[in-house]
């Protein structure tokens, strides 16, 4: 009696597991659409070109994504291929016949070893990462914080690709339209003709910017619940972390450019109409931003840096992110960063971390020709700011300097 007692207790709770995982699997399908996320495999299988044409992106990952993050332990890195040969499936013919594959392209072969002088970039960058966040003398808000403080509305700009472990934390004004363009074709999160986009340059500009487009540590609530932190935690661990920097008054300078020498309607009514009613003695700027350029008005950089000192800025609302300081948006010293890239040596950082994720046979980053803020006009575009406004932007962005290697500016703040 005790052993058939047992038994139907056994058959009962394994019963109510089984559905339990029924539940959980059903539901998960359903809310991606019936659709099973294609695990990674020397080429993914992709169903004949729909009559749409342009670009479409993929459907949203399911939770079976993970589970590819955990197959992947089990391939060979880079490569996509099993540690062991599988036997060919005979099976289903007719269903091989309506999937095509596309092919890798051809694998690249380094004929040289990656530069020593590189690999010690990296590990000084590093060092000087986790020397700067132990050091008592660097000091700004949230340092001290654990990554669980961290509230989750500031972790938008962590990217994650599952596909290959990586986690890229993007900084505006820091070559991020092409990095994002290289997550969105390493994640294959947008198709052309049916077809995961190969071509990073492209990829249309308001879909790089387009946050359907990434996967985001914000967006792991929604999907993952409570148990998102502990998912970030565990990917931050064994995932490979990147970020690209830039000298923080240089990354000033391109953000005026872009958004204030050139016609924003969104960034003008946002912010320009603002500078100019405070700073500019303009009470009624134009409403629109061709209006205001039809008459030669905008705010000048000198405008934008009493913006960015005033205390009222952000009491109003937070920085944007394209001003925003980098140890905000990226949390240097709650995330262990494997790679450090600068803006100023990104064609060999670039390299050298497409070489070290090993996808540099997947992809390559693009080569920008437009024309970039330099570090030798510094002197020209601060020539019309005060010293005194330029010594007390430098303690608002001194944590980013010290915390990436940047020399502090003398010749414009001992002017």
């Amino acid at each position: 009696m005790g052993t058939s007692r047992m038994f139907r207790i056994f058959v009962v709770l394994g019963s109510a597991f089984m559905i339990l995982l029924i539940i959980i699997y059903w539901d998960d399908v359903g809310a991606s659409h019936l659709y099973l996320h294609t695990p990674v495999s020397p080429g993914p299988k992709i169903p004949h070109p729909p009559p749409h044409q342009g670009p479409q992106t993929s459907r949203t990952p399911s939770f079976l994504s993970d589970i590819d993050a955990f197959v992947n332990q089990f391939l060979e890195p880079g490569t996509g291929e099993p540690t062991d040969p599988v036997p060919a499936d005979t099976g289903n013919q007719s269903e091989k016949a309506e999937e095509r594959y596309i092919p890798r392209r051809e694998w690249k072969i380094h004929l040289t070893p990656l530069a020593a002088e590189l690999r010690e970039r990296q590990e000084q960058r590093r060092r000087l990462l986790q020397d700067m966040c132990a050091n008592d003398s660097v000091v700004f808000p949230g340092k001290n914080r654990s990554f669980d403080d961290i509230p989750n509305r500031e972790l938008d700009h962590l990217i994650v690709d599952d596909r290959h472990g990586i986690i890229y934390c993007y900084v505006p004004k820091v070559a991020c339209s092409n990095w994002k363009r290289i997550m969105i074709v390493l994640s294959e999160s947008m198709l052309q003709d049916g077809v995961p986009q190969r071509d990073p340059l492209a990829i249309p500009r308001e879909l790089v910017h387009n946050s359907s487009m990434h996967f985001t540590f914000n967006k792991f609530w929604k999907r993952y619940g409570k148990f998102a932190k502990h998912l970030m935690k565990v990917k931050l661990k064994k995932y490979t972390k990147f970020i690209f920097v830039r000298d923080p008054f240089v990354r000033l300078i391109s953000a005026y450019r872009n958004k204030f020498e050139l016609r924003n309607e969104d960034f003008y009514r946002r912010f320009a109409q603002v500078m100019l009613r405070r700073y500019a003695n303009q009470p009624t700027p134009p409403a629109s931003v061709d209006e205001a350029f039809g008459v030669g008005i905008h705010p000048s950089f000198s405008n934008f840096i009493q913006y960015l000192l005033d205390p009222q800025t952000e009491k109003e609302m937070p920085f944007n992110e394209h001003w925003r300081q980098v140890y905000r948006l990226c949390h240097p010293c709650q995330i262990q960063y494997d790679f450090v890239g600068h803006l100023e040596t990104a064609e060999e950082d670039a390299e050298h971390l497409l070489r070290q994720l090993r996808v540099d046979n997947v992809v390559e980053f693009p080569t920008s020709h437009r024309n970039l803020t330099s570090s030798s006009w510094e002197a020209d575009w601060f020539s019309t700011v005060p010293v005194e406004a330029r010594r007390e932007l430098y303690k608002l962005y001194e944590p980013d300097f010290r915390l990436f290697g940047y020399d502090r500016p003398d010749s414009i703040l001992n002017e």
